[in-house]
């Protein structure tokens, strides 16, 4: 499904909200965060030169791969490798100075659990300089399932996390039918698939079940799975599990579901409506978002738990996590170059067709400003 739509979304809600004023093209061929990568023309030929190296979270591949396509369109010199595996792995090589920058699908932590917390040990990586979570992509994440001649399925909070806690087993549970009146639903067990690698996707989708979930939930969010079900690799890993598998059940952003040609599960948000997952409704609970970090960090906080109707509670945001110094300078300027692209107007633009939502205006300013002042 188009994300076109969100654009004429994101109009009304400059009008009512005052925030989510989504990219726009202006008659100035050269805008804040500019469609031309920093220094380049439009034949690439003032682009660096170079190899960027890149890993981690899998929600953004299909985004990122597209960026890098239009990227080197404009810089054919600049190769740009991105190794989706998965935000716990992605951060794990950036912090270990594999990589050049990570994608992950929440902000790193500030919190010390074992020894230091993400964010310092990710400053030790930058040479004593901190990392900067650079949002990038938004991906509502779906639940998704494949059950024979199940067209709609409704869901809630407190269910979804019954089913994925493993206390609600079979489709035609008392849970399930109480939310779909008049729906045949079959006696068969829920097969449920969930991400084995550490992954920002599982850490966004406990998020929203403990927020929702009345207390079905029993774990805390995490990166690690702790509930009920089979583990696969990677959002292509459980897309492929559901449809392969009868009577199953995921969560994965939102553009595996469409690609597998998965059913995706409408939610009841408490607001009186299902809400079905589409741009218009991602682009709804996106407006609640709230930029949480200081100075150039821009790590965001969502609301999981908004009963607005016709809001869509599940969405993520992949941050592209990059040392704000500390580089070769070589390096620098391939991470600027590149980003700088992807954070502009034509390269969220690219991301529209695929299922992911354009950053708002408002925040890709932000963004913008933030990888200008990487050094």
């Amino acid at each position: 499904m188009s994300v076109n739509r969100l654009l004429r979304v994101g109009t009304v809600a400059v009008a009512s909200l005052g925030v989510l004023a989504l990219s726009a093209c202006g008659s100035d061929p050269e805008p804040s965060g500019s469609s031309s990568p920093e220094g380049s023309s439009s034949t690439g030929a003032d682009c660096p030169q170079g190899t960027l190296n890149a890993e981690g979270s899998s929600a953004q591949k299909n985004a990122i791969e597209e960026v890098i396509a239009k990227y080197n369109e404009k810089c054919a010199d600049v190769t740009v490798n991105y190794n989706p595996t998965g935000s716990g792995a992605g951060i794990k090589q950036f912090n270990a100075a594999q990589v050049d920058f990570a994608g992950s699908d929440s902000a790193l932590k500030t919190e010390a659990a074992d020894g230091d917390s993400e964010a310092a040990t990710a400053a030790k990586r930058c040479e004593n300089n901190a990392a900067l979570n650079l949002p990038m992509v938004i991906g509502p994440v779906a639940i998704a399932y494949n059950v024979d001649g199940l067209d709609k399925l409704v869901l809630d909070g407190a269910t979804a996390a019954k089913i994925f806690q493993g206390t609600v087993k079979t489709w035609n549970a008392p849970e399930i039918a109480k939310l779909n009146p008049g729906v045949t639903l079959p006696s068969a067990p829920i097969s449920v698939f969930f991400r084995s690698d550490e992954s920002g996707t599982t850490e966004n989708f406990t998020k929203y079940l403990a927020a929702s979930g009345g207390g079905a939930w029993t774990g805390k969010p995490a990166k690690k799975w702790t509930g009920t079900g089979a583990g696969k690799e990677k959002s292509a890993g459980v897309a492929e599990g559901v449809k392969s598998t009868k009577n199953s059940i995921t969560y994965v952003e939102w553009s595996y579901a469409v690609d597998n040609k998965l059913g995706v599960a409408q939610i009841d948000n408490g607001s009186g409506t299902p809400v079905e997952l589409t741009a218009e409704s991602a682009g709804k609970a996106l407006a609640a978002a709230k930029v949480t970090g200081t100075g150039n960090d821009l790590s965001m906080s969502l609301d999981y738990a908004t009963k607005e109707a016709g809001a869509y509670p599940i969405i993520l945001v992949t941050y592209e996590i990059a040392c704000s110094k500390g580089l070769p300078a070589e390096k620098t300027a391939l991470v600027k170059s590149f980003l700088s692209y992807f954070a502009s107007t034509d390269g969220q633009a690219s991301l529209t067709e695929l299922n992911y939502a354009p950053l708002p205006d408002e925040i890709r300013t932000k963004v913008d400003a933030a990888i200008q002042s990487i050094s």
